[in-house]
């Protein structure tokens, strides 16, 4: 069977990683797998994955060091993965240009359709898509850009939410202000911005 596209896969928690690989090769994808960020670099050089999945906060080297060399060194586009949805973190990310940031706990019921999102995102970018998969995802999840994917997992984190419903509250959010949905998702992660700010900076 053809391989959906290439997955590299970090996370410091083997119970972790080992459903998330089984998880996405189940779904038809080829995953290479690190559970610490010097292997993950060493394994993107060599395998060149068209995606990552990216623990954030790591022993040694963390989600973001590993994000910001597969960006300059290799431009491979990666998402994170994490237990963490503070204000820093959501900023951190957006500056990192991350194509997805999603929220844990999550299973991988939740996460393969993000993915799928992801890969007909990057697909359609460059103007094209696999002769095997339509530029959609799959199960009813539709593809957002950068920016609505962060205000996702924001939502997700803030009112336990699934990854649906949060796009769900968004899109309403978005309706009841009249603004297109990617508006309504810069609104809110300059609002969560602006939370992470000192004090002093807010007057």
């Amino acid at each position: 069977m053809t391989s959906k596209g290439k997955i590299l896969v970090v996370d410091d928690d083997r119970l972790v990683l080992a459903t998330l690989t089984h998880g996405l090769v189940q779904a038809g994808y080829e995953v290479i797998d690190a559970d610490n960020g010097d292997d993950a670099i060493l394994l993107a050089r060599e395998h060149r994955p068209e995606l990552a999945l990216l623990d954030i906060r790591m022993e040694g080297m963390s989600g973001f060091d590993v994000a910001a060399y597969l960006r300059e060194a290799l431009q491979t586009p990666f998402m994170f993965l994490s237990a963490f949805a503070d204000e820093d973190t959501v900023a951190k990310v957006k500056e990192l240009g991350a194509v997805a940031y999603l929220v844990k706990p999550l299973d991988i019921h939740q996460i393969v359709p993000a993915v799928e999102a992801a890969f007909a995102n990057l697909r359609a970018r460059i103007g094209g898509s696999t002769p095997t998969e339509p530029p959609r995802a799959q199960g009813g999840d539709e593809v957002l850009g950068q920016t609505e994917a962060m205000a996702v997992g924001v939502l997700m984190h803030r009112y336990s939410l699934s990854r649906r419903d949060a796009l769900t509250r968004l899109r309403r959010m978005a309706a009841a202000e009249g603004r297109s949905l990617p508006d309504q998702a810069a609104r809110l992660l300059e609002a969560v911005e602006l939370l992470a700010l000192p004090a002093t900076d807010q007057a």
